[in-house]
């Protein structure tokens, strides 16, 4: 009983959190806030992005970038198939109320599956830690992306934080079991 008392706590003081932040970001105002997370965002939808980033290092010369952005997106396919398929049909969580977020950040079509965990973050994580195991020097510059999309779901009022984190996590768990078939390049 004491372990059922303390996960009802702990998702509670989590529900509070995820509340307090959306609201905080909610108030602050800023050209990356309000025009360019969005944008980023958005252009993850579909994978769009990340296919597209794979895309540019599939058509470089060199061998290590061509295997990161294959890793990259066979952990993106994992992640978005546990995801989209597995848990978000086992949760039922709402999505956050929009009303708070600023009508410039906001999504033009609120999305239609439940809100744990995010897609979005659990794809941007697995592409961009799928590349850095193959391709360290490109670990940055995508793992800045791939935060910019996580940020963006809290931003436009599609995600609690709480999703975000879960999303995050799968995604760099789907990159990390890539290794057990996969060995890294030398």
């Amino acid at each position: 009983m004491r372990g059922a008392a303390a996960a009802v706590r702990v998702g509670r003081l989590v529900s509070v959190g995820d509340r307090r932040v959306l609201a905080w970001v909610a108030g602050r105002r800023s050209v990356v806030l309000d025009r360019v997370l969005p944008l980023v965002g958005r252009s993850a939808n579909y994978g769009r992005l990340w296919l597209a980033v794979a895309g540019g290092l599939a058509v470089t010369r060199n061998r290590r970038a061509r295997r990161a952005a294959l890793r990259g997106l066979v952990a993106l396919s994992a992640a978005s198939g546990v995801t989209n398929v597995i848990t978000k049909r086992l949760t039922g969580r709402a999505r956050p109320a929009t009303d708070v977020i600023p009508v410039l950040r906001r999504l033009v079509r609120s999305p239609l599956t439940t809100s744990f965990p995010s897609g979005h973050s659990a794809s941007a994580a697995a592409f961009a830690a799928g590349v850095a195991l193959e391709a360290p020097l490109l670990a940055a510059p995508v793992a800045v992306l791939a935060a910019g999309v996580a940020v963006s779901r809290v931003v436009t009022g599609a995600h609690y934080p709480s999703d975000v984190v879960a999303g995050l996590a799968i995604g760099s768990g789907a990159a990390a079991l890539t290794l057990w078939w996969w060995p890294r390049s030398a």
